[in-house]
């Protein structure tokens, strides 16, 4: 079993219910299995304490799709390989002043800890994946791995924006995928991580 790092604070957990992965496959440039990637992004989020009734959906888009969603949401006119849109990520029982939870006087009245934790999307463009793999991951199924992966992580709360959270996502996405992808080692063809 992974042990997440002790420096990162817990994971919230949903109400009563299981976590969920939502996976909707909507290109056809390259043949996937999607069962098997969604089990994976409920692996890595099991692994990082993600407790109760939560939600995430992973997408797989076409080139086209991913190119016009990393031209609106990053600014970037071109595909990219993964984007990662966190829901949930600020905790609002920290929160100070008027809340989505507590602005209302209905949902006011519903014990937050009772709602579903809504993790957020991860969608991952599979023909940037098989592009990229052979100088990146080494094969497809690592590449889209180390993406699935590496998505999670980044609704999770990881980035890469600094030296040391680059190294520790790196280091995290190593450990997740050994344990959780390639069970136990590293293919000697994988040669970084994102």
């Amino acid at each position: 079993m992974i042990d997440r790092p002790r420096s990162l604070t817990p994971r919230r957990a949903g109400g009563d219910g299981n976590v969920e992965v939502f996976v909707s496959d909507e290109q056809s440039d390259v043949e996937l299995d999607a069962q098997r990637w969604q089990t994976l992004a409920s692996r890595v989020l099991a692994a990082e304490g993600v407790r109760g009734q939560a939600e995430m959906a992973l997408l797989f888009v076409s080139l086209e799709v991913m190119h016009e969603m990393n031209r609106v949401h990053m600014g970037v006119d071109a595909p990219t390989d993964v984007l990662a849109f966190p829901i949930d990520l600020v905790d609002s029982s920290r929160a100070t002043g008027p809340t989505a939870r507590s602005a209302t006087p209905v949902l006011a009245r519903v014990d937050s800890g009772d709602l579903p934790l809504l993790v957020g999307d991860v969608v991952v463009c599979p023909a940037v994946a098989r592009d990229q793999a052979p100088a990146h991951a080494g094969s497809f199924e690592d590449e889209v791995a180390l993406l699935v992966t590496h998505g999670v992580l980044h609704v999770l709360g990881y980035d890469h924006d600094t030296p040391e959270n680059a190294d520790r996502m790196r280091s995290r996405e190593r450990a997740l995928l050994e344990d959780l992808h390639w069970l136990g080692t590293a293919p000697s063809a994988f040669t970084q991580g994102y």
